[in-house]
């Protein structure tokens, strides 16, 4: 029983945890700077959020292809 309540605790901490993160939307003036910093290539942590975003387009580009791959040729 004691090992139940432990289980459920930590369940909680980590809900309410993910939910206080939680990122708030973007405004459209914000969007905006993202762009034009992106362009200048001076947002903080450029590298790392260059990365990532490379990473969002294979990872598209991947399932494009498997999508591609299993879906048969109209005739």
């Amino acid at each position: 029983m004691k090992l139940h309540n432990a289980a459920m605790y930590a369940v909680l901490t980590l809900g309410l945890g993910l939910t206080a993160c939680e990122k708030k939307p973007e405004t459209p003036v914000e969007k905006l700077e993202d762009k034009v910093k992106d362009g200048l290539d001076a947002r903080p942590n450029e590298k790392l959020q260059d990365a990532g975003e490379d990473a969002a387009k294979a990872i598209e580009n991947a399932g494009e292809a498997a999508k591609d791959a299993v879906t048969p040729d109209p005739k």
